[in-house]
């Protein structure tokens, strides 16, 4: 979220800044400035309170001692009465705190000055594009055939045994699944990225610490008796992981990857778009995790991008990038830039990565800081990526890569796979 410092002397600019989000932020600001001020008048008289008392209580003993009875009876009277008072005092603070901290996380992220206008996907920006366009035989299908006509993946034993969205993967389909993650994780090591391996499920405040909760609760998988959320994820355990931490700034940047099954209920989604692999509620990713210092973090962003697209490329798949417009940025990030892949059978992109600057939003949530040269503390930038998400790669591969004799495994991958063909 954003800092109430950042807030209370930026009033002008951080609206203006959020209309390109398309979020009109008077009405949250104002009452923040309003209960802040209340905050704070409530805290000044409660410390000068305090003050009073404590001079109040060492006056009695010094009253009896010189034996002004009455007068030590006064005093106490009137400690009763300030502290009484202060009871008041402190649920007024309480309760201030507690607004303050509820109208601040509905508070979007300010996007960056580079971030375009827009309100729609279409209103994003191609910044690049590379790979090329596959020309594909007479006979060639969607993934979703070509699943089924190698073995390679059940959607319908997926429904059988728990619900749509849950592929069971099969022979050199699940073969292919472990020959991706291994190629990524592989990659993001020699790129001097740390492995880790995180926990599947989080509780409540990891998932406030990056910003799911409360924004995107409807979305995620809840266990009820025990309060803990499946991850959308690795980004939220690997960043949380620096939850309340402070840092030294000659550690940073820290470089983290993992590999996690990811798990989303994407409530609300039908049609088309979400046939066979292009939209589950459980898959596969490999993420890429970043905390940085804000002098260096869009110099981090910019090697994360240029990370990624290597990866695509050694898939040899057609891709381009996005800066993603206004209406298109999460709630969280100043400025994403999605990767895509075509899908020649489709005839349509697919979305496999987003790499996102969230400088300070995270890091404020999380108290994550890092003690600058001057022993002063800073908060860390935060950023994460997907170093990719495998169900639409998956689905590009085979449909780009499918020939008359059977599906053609890209060179990079083969060690990974041990076969060259699906036939």
């Amino acid at each position: 979220m954003l800092t109430l410092k950042v807030i209370t002397e930026n009033r002008e600019d951080i609206i203006k800044r959020l209309t390109k989000k398309h979020f009109d932020a008077t009405a949250l600001i104002d009452r923040i400035i309003e209960v802040d001020k209340t905050r704070r008048g409530t805290q000044n008289i409660l410390d000068a309170n305090l003050a009073e008392l404590n001079t109040l209580s060492k006056s009695i003993g010094m009253l009896m001692k010189g034996g002004q009875k009455e007068e030590a009876e006064a005093a106490r009277a009137k400690v009763a009465t300030m502290k009484e008072g202060n009871k008041s005092l402190e649920e007024t603070l309480k309760n201030a705190e507690t607004e303050l901290r509820d109208l601040l996380v509905l508070i979007p992220n300010v996007p960056h000055e580079s971030v375009p206008e827009g309100r729609v996907a279409e209103d994003n920006v191609c910044e690049k594009t590379g790979g090329e366009f596959p020309t594909l035989h007479a006979d060639a299908v969607p993934h979703w055939d070509l699943a089924k006509k190698y073995d390679l993946i059940d959607f319908e034993l997926g429904v059988k045994i728990t619900g749509a969205g849950f592929p069971v993967y099969k022979g050199k389909g699940a073969r292919l699944q472990r020959a991706l993650v291994n190629f990524f994780l592989d990659n993001a090591r020699e790129a001097g990225y740390l492995e880790v391996q995180p926990p599947y499920m989080v509780n409540a405040d990891s998932g406030y610490g990056t910003g799911q909760l409360p924004d995107k609760e409807g979305q995620m998988y809840h266990s009820t008796l025990d309060d803990l959320y499946l991850i959308p994820t690795a980004e939220v355990p690997v960043t949380n992981m620096y939850r309340d931490v402070i840092l030294n700034e000659q550690d940073l940047p820290i470089k983290n990857t993992a590999y996690s099954a990811c798990f989303r209920r994407e409530a609300g989604s039908y049609g088309k778009d979400v046939r066979g692999l292009n939209r589950l509620h459980q898959f596969d990713k490999v993420e890429i995790v970043r905390i940085d210092k804000a002098e260096h973090s869009y110099e981090s962003l910019q090697e994360m991008v240029d990370y990624v697209q290597t990866l695509i490329e050694k898939l040899e798949l057609p891709w381009r990038i996005l800066r993603l417009c206004g209406g298109d940025v999460s709630f969280t990030s100043a400025l994403t830039f999605d990767f895509e892949v075509y899908s020649a059978a489709q005839e349509r992109w697919l979305e496999v990565s987003s790499v996102s600057n969230f400088e300070s939003y995270q890091a404020n949530r999380l108290k994550c800081r890092y003690r600058d040269a001057d022993k002063k503390m800073q908060l860390c930038h935060t950023l994460n990526g997907s170093a990719l998400a495998l169900p639409r790669i998956v689905a590009a591969l085979l449909e780009n890569h499918q020939t008359p004799e059977g599906i053609r495994i890209p060179k990079a991958l083969i060690p990974y796979t041990g076969f060259d063909m699906i036939d």
